[in-house]
């Protein structure tokens, strides 16, 4: 695959955020990045949540909030993706700007607030696309001004359970006033209990039910950390994405470093990765994580794997190397297993942790 981004790159950082992606995604859907070249390594065949994905990397939600070109991304190499956040009533979101660049430090602040075009049209573009290869999934979450927030869940995970391969329970944005109170005890109880019957309903006689996997925040205290794994193992959910976005704020170079919003890229690589290995630990290997938060090489990959994930996930990174970055994290990643004796991604899950 030729990489034109060493040259559109620059031009593209000069341009406001939300516009430059607004026009990276208008360019997918018109089909200009090519296609990746060859096969992936067989050793980044991955088998997690019922599924076999051709490699372990996958795109994070928040790029394809509204399922526009899930298609354009799996043929730039990811192993799976991951849209939305969708929310069962389109809404704008918060007042623009809510996108920051921060260069200097290979990250990005957002406090988009959820905006996106609602369940209807996110399901009607994954019905469409029904049938084709490719592992999708969605990322479901609730309207700011909703005065039932579980039952906004429900109804998404009923309207999209029979279009996505999973369904990522999104209770860890920082841009929803509230929105995390659901990690609490009785409220995650509630949630995962009425999700689960939702998608036990709408499930066919004989067929297996729509993986559902709970997407946490890392800044999660140790109790609220304990809360999330010990009541994550009760309702036996499929697996969890660790993790969201970060409010904290470790030292940063950026002008735009005091905007209020969620923090990723690189500087929340180390954090994120602590925390992959707690909930593995937490949870005795019991629950397929996915690894999310600052990866930016095939090493940052292999080390989530080693701290637990089965299955990485990735979005900024993507704003400062552009879509050839993929192939090179996945020929790394091979190598590393390679290197160290694994035939498999699955034969280095949670090496690195003492369960």
């Amino acid at each position: 695959m030729i990489d034109f981004f060493p040259l559109v790159g620059p031009v593209f950082r000069l341009i406001d955020p939300e516009t430059a992606h607004r026009m990276t995604v208008n360019a997918l859907r018109l089909g200009l990045p090519p296609r990746r070249a060859g096969a992936d390594d067989v050793r980044l065949k991955t088998q997690a949540m019922g599924r076999e994905f051709p490699n372990p990397v996958g795109l994070a939600a928040g790029f394809d909030k509204n399922a526009e070109v899930p298609d354009a991304m799996l043929r730039l190499g990811f192993g799976f993706v991951e849209v939305g956040s969708v929310t069962p009533l389109a809404q704008p979101g918060n007042p623009r700007p809510r996108l920051f660049r921060l260069p200097e430090d290979r990250a990005v602040i957002n406090r988009n607030g959820f905006n996106n075009e609602g369940l209807d049209v996110v399901e009607r573009r994954l019905r469409t696309r029904r049938g084709r290869r490719g592992i999708v999934g969605a990322n479901v979450g609730a309207n700011k001004d909703s005065a039932d927030r579980i039952g906004d869940y429900v109804a998404c995970v009923k309207r999209l359970a029979g279009f996505a391969e999973f369904l990522t329970i999104n209770i860890s944005s920082p841009n929803t006033p509230g929105l995390r109170d659901l990690q609490g005890r009785d409220a995650l109880d509630e949630l995962l209990e009425r999700t689960k019957v939702a998608r036990t309903e709408i499930t066919p006689a004989g067929e297996v039910p729509v993986p559902l996997v709970l997407k946490i925040a890392p800044d999660l205290d140790t109790e609220g950390r304990e809360i999330v794994a010990e009541t994550a193992l009760r309702h036996a959910i499929d697996g969890m994405i660790i993790s969201n976005t970060t409010i904290a704020r470790p030292p940063l170079k950026g002008r735009h470093r005091d905007e209020a919003g969620g923090l990723s890229g690189v500087p929340l690589m180390a954090p994120s990765t602590d925390l992959l290995g707690e909930m593995y630990k937490l949870t005795a290997g019991r629950i397929m994580l996915v690894g999310t938060g600052g990866i930016s090489s095939g090493a940052d990959a292999y080390a989530k794997l080693r701290a637990g994930a089965t299955l990485v996930q990735l979005y900024t990174a993507l704003v400062y190397a552009g879509p050839a970055l993929v192939g090179r994290i996945k020929a790394d990643l091979a190598a590393l297993l390679a290197a160290d004796g694994f035939a498999c991604v699955n034969d280095a899950v949670g090496v690195d942790i003492d369960l």
